[in-house]
């Protein structure tokens, strides 16, 4: 059966009560409410159920398969060979229709509402556009019950926070659609199955203001902590996973912020207008994620930034009986489907020989890894930055050491006999670790952010009994810091700009997440104009938030993914300049003949901004449009 557009509006609800990994044990539902319309909203207890569908459909683009790809912007190459298949190494070739059908993307359309009956823990099933509809359906239903007053049995803090559920539902899984697609028909009611769908498309700006309504509302009848409130006290412990009103004000910042973003404004075929914003729109942003920050700062939220020497425990956990990554920085996270990360996603970071992976590595582009500025705070490209070409890893971005194994870095605590040529990474030009694109690093690099030492076959303290968990948060705090630093130069006039409901400058919020990682303050030389900052917070976001997701939707909603550098991959080669001493920091090591060559090329043109739809989808009405090119 064709899955498309048109059928999942119109999917019947068949069940209402069913839990997700994190929440069945939370709330305990009638059994008669997957019967009866007045039974499924009687109460609290029922009423909750029935929204623990939404949480069942969130992806986790992490570990939607079992090597999951996620990172198109010009952050990550695929080895050749068995990665090709991967959504990253078609969007390289500019062949964005393979979502159509590729079930390793968690965009995939191959999604049906009977998959998520009762399967919570079937993470290959969880795709954006067929959950996406679904959800929204779940909330316009839910939203309706509570206009016919189908909820009887709730205290006004219940009421308010199903509410608040539903609404940041709604908008939250129509800001995932709209980041990709576009502007879509927003829908505030559930469409009969009977009924002729004729909605035209919205613009980007007129479902962002539905969008920031709906998170408002959300923000206003949600608490900030669940396991502060009294509805909250019978689960305490177990609602992180919940939305509250710091998701609800984070997303209400992000959406406008998109909206405010060059793309989103000048549309997709206008050139050289990378810098141009929407002032008032990113005063909006600046005031919602302002917000959110004073909050943080004045200690009246469960979250904070995380020490640095706690920086992986963001990404993943080890010995902890599968706890979930995050620690208080994470806002807004799936629910886990299945924990087996070190033998999945985690296996792909790192050259295969060594560990159980399936000859597919997702390296990092040299020129991504360029972004890693000095200790100093400086770009490499600065000419005072000290990079040294000779000692191209020396005084680097304390976080450069935490995302990158690089030349001469240990990767294997104690090697077998056979795997001994391969405990300290051999990166150099001819080295046993980047001289075949199929099986090795095609960049002279490899993904260290997401991996501990001791991740290989030869090492004792691997494997499921270390209980290793890797999981990519959908938002965190150190987002809203850097989305907040560009809404308030955009909005409030450069590095100085500051919303009037927060203390921090745009500066000062970038300089926060640099001072955590122990990096310099963004150099005066930068912030005597908007545009010259607006780079740096773009090369910040591209370090701090390097490959949990961001940098694709990043560089389109810039005008950027058509724009050279942007628009390429690279190598790094060199030869070492004498044999690699073990007893010294592999960043002391000297390289001779250190180049940069271009591997990858992405011919995009204006299209490539917005993903398209399938034909089915675009011949349901003469009022829903195809997206611009394809």
């Amino acid at each position: 059966m064709k899955k498309s557009f048109k059928y999942i509006l119109f999917a019947l609800l068949t069940a209402t009560a069913f839990g997700t990994t994190s929440c069945t044990d939370y709330l305990e539902a009638d059994a008669e409410s997957v019967l009866q319309k007045e039974d499924a909203f009687k109460n609290f207890a029922n009423f909750q159920g029935y929204i623990e569908v939404m949480y069942n459909v969130i992806p986790d683009v992490a570990k939607h398969y079992w090597v999951s790809s996620f990172n198109w912007g010009e952050d990550e190459v695929i080895t050749t060979g068995n990665g090709e298949y991967l959504m990253g190494f078609q969007i390289d070739n500019g062949n964005y229709r393979s979502y159509f059908n590729n079930g390793a993307c968690f965009l995939d359309r191959n999604w049906a509402v009977d998959q998520i009956q009762g399967s919570a823990g079937a993470r290959f099933d969880k795709a954006l556009w067929g959950g996406g509809w679904y959800a929204i359906r779940q909330a316009n239903i839910g939203l309706q019950a509570l206009e016919e007053g189908l909820l009887k049995d709730a205290t006004k803090e219940q009421r308010d926070m199903i509410a608040g559920q539903l609404y940041f539902f709604r908008a939250w899984f129509y800001f995932q659609l709209t980041s990709y697609w576009g502007g879509l028909p927003y829908l505030t009611e559930p469409m009969e199955p009977t009924a002729q769908f004729n909605l035209p498309r919205d613009s980007y700006q007129e479902c962002a203001e539905k969008m920031a309504a709906d998170f408002q509302k959300a923000a206003d009848l949600l608490p900030i902590d669940w396991d502060a409130t009294s509805t909250g006290a019978n689960t305490k412990g177990k609602n992180a996973f919940r939305p509250n009103k710091i998701w609800a004000l984070s997303y209400l910042g992000k959406c406008l912020l998109y909206a405010g973003s060059p793309l989103m404004v000048n549309g997709q075929e206008a050139t050289g207008d990378q810098y141009k914003y929407d002032a008032t729109y990113c005063k909006r942003a600046a005031d919602a994620l302002g917000q959110v920050l004073q909050l943080v700062e004045s200690g009246q939220t469960q979250y904070a930034l995380v020490d640095f020497e706690d920086y992986s425990s963001l990404f993943y956990t080890k010995e902890q009986n599968w706890l979930m990554p995050g620690s208080t920085e994470a806002i807004m996270r799936s629910p886990t489907y299945g924990a087996d990360s070190f033998w999945r996603q985690m296996n792909s970071y790192q050259l295969s020989t060594i560990c159980n992976g399936d000859g597919i590595i997702l390296c990092p582009a040299a020129n991504y890894v360029n972004y890693f500025g000095m200790a100093n705070g400086l770009p490499l490209n600065d000419p005072e930055s000290t990079f040294d070409k000779t000692h191209p890893w020396k005084d680097r971005d304390p976080r450069f050491y935490n995302n990158f194994i690089y030349d001469g870095v240990k990767q294997i605590k104690a090697p077998s006999e056979d795997n001994k040529k391969y405990q300290y990474a051999n990166l150099y030009e001819g080295g046993n670790c980047c001289d075949d694109p199929r099986k090795t690093s095609r960049t002279g690099y490899f993904n260290y952010k997401f991996i501990p030492i001791g991740a290989n076959n030869d090492d004792a303290d691997y494997g499921y009994g270390k209980a290793t968990h890797f999981h990519l948060a959908w938002l965190r705090l150190a987002d809203v810091y850097l989305m907040y630093a560009e809404a308030a130069a955009e909005g409030y006039g450069g590095a100085k700009g500051k919303s009037n409901n927060c203390s921090l400058t745009a500066e000062d919020a970038v300089n926060k997440i640099r001072e955590r990682a122990g990096v310099a303050d963004v150099n005066a030389k930068y912030t005597g104009t908007t545009d010259k900052f607006i780079d740096e917070v773009r090369r910040e976001r591209a370090v701090e938030l390097a490959f949990e997701g961001h940098r694709f939707n990043d560089l389109r909603r810039w005008k950027l993914l058509t724009v050279y550098p942007y628009n390429i991959k690279t190598t790094q080669k060199f030869d070492r300049a004498q044999e690699l001493d073990t007893s010294v920091d592999p960043k002391e090591n000297e390289v001779k003949n250190f180049r940069e060559e271009v591997i990858i090329q992405r011919n995009f043109s204006a299209k490539h901004y917005w993903l398209p739809f399938k034909n089915d989808d675009v011949m349901i009405s003469s009022e829903f449009k195809q997206n611009f090119g394809w």
